[in-house]
């Protein structure tokens, strides 16, 4: 049997879809009952909901140990998913707890339960950070403490530290490192957020340029690594190099809805996440805007997916057509 964590987000619920289609036996767990109807409202949108029906569904949060316990027997195979997301330094404590003593105890149950293999899906927030000299981010960048680095990609990387702990103990595992996933369903977190904020009549862009890649893709590609020979190693999936402002006004275009008009300078969202920590200071208002978020619309990181390519001859979907596909499934 397979273990999908996370499967009331986004990369878990399609990971579960993925893996009922092509006749797996399927269990996943949730912390509180109502997340479970995102996951349904995702199979009823692909009209797939007879297949939600035989998920072994089990109450069971990463954190806790004993629940584990439970959710581990008989357990061949693991997806990792669960992490929490966040750019609110607020949150530091929870993604720490969360992504990294989360991870160690699904590493630990792993190797205690001799599960076959682990795949833990991170982000490219960990890859690490170019050297002047260097054009594209890959699986080999080192990461630099140094550097300023997000409470999120942090946690991230600790997670990935317990993953190579567990390699180093005997376990077989695979990494991967997704860009900005875009996929439909989940309006309310990570790129979901793009098309409510386009819909809703987004005004500003940024020319920040970071890697993008259709759910399709990190779920197709995942199970594709597990079901291969590959082993202790990570992969970079990114499809395309791409400016916010292409994202943005991709969306729009399919939404047909205004396009952003106005660019939002570096010192413009410096200014923003510094006013909007001063109102969260003084009126206990929930952050909408953060050091981290100010820094990551102007990154100008490019991130290289030959890896992946060469790994497993995977041509990526387009994410100007994927878009395009969003739109008709949900409308």
């Amino acid at each position: 049997m397979i273990l999908v964590t996370g499967g009331t987000g986004l990369v878990g619920a399609h990971l579960l879809l993925h893996l009922l289609e092509n006749g797996e036996q399927v269990r996943a767990i949730y912390r509180k009952p109502e997340r479970i109807e995102k996951t349904k409202s995702l199979f009823e949108l692909y009209k797939k909901v007879e297949l939600f029906d035989r998920i072994n569904w089990q109450q069971a949060d990463i954190i806790d140990v004993p629940a584990l316990a439970e959710v581990f027997k008989g357990i061949d195979y693991v997806y990792h998913c669960a992490a929490v997301i966040s750019l609110d330094p607020k949150d530091e404590n929870l993604l720490r707890k969360t992504n990294i003593e989360g991870t160690a105890n699904i590493v630990n149950f792993c190797i205690a339960n001799n599960v076959k293999k682990l795949c833990f899906v991170s982000s490219i927030a960990t890859l690490g950070d170019l050297l002047p000299n260097e054009k594209f981010v890959t699986e080999q960048t080192e990461w630099n403490p140094e550097n300023y680095h997000s409470d999120y990609a942090i946690s991230k990387y600790g997670a990935e530290i317990e993953i190579w702990r567990g390699q180093q103990e005997g376990l077989n595992t695979l990494i991967v490192n997704p860009g900005v996933i875009i996929g439909p369903g989940f309006r309310e977190q990570g790129s979901g957020l793009l098309f409510q904020k386009v819909a809703d009549g987004l005004s500003y862009y940024t020319m920040g340029t970071s890697g993008f890649v259709s759910v399709i893709d990190v779920v197709k590609i995942t199970t594709d690594l597990m079901n291969s020979e590959f082993s202790n190693n990570r992969f970079t999936l990114v499809a395309q190099n791409m400016t916010f402002k292409e994202v943005l006004c991709s969306i729009a275009t399919v939404l047909k809805v205004k396009k952003p008009t106005r660019e939002a300078s570096q010192l413009l969202m410096e200014i923003l996440w510094r006013v909007d920590a001063f109102l969260a200071i003084c009126f206990g208002k929930k952050r909408q805007f953060t050091k981290a978020t100010a820094r990551a619309s102007h990154s100008k990181s490019l991130y290289s997916n030959q890896k992946i390519k060469d790994a497993l001859n995977y041509n990526f979907t387009d994410i100007h057509q994927y878009i395009k596909e969003i739109s008709v499934l949900e409308s």
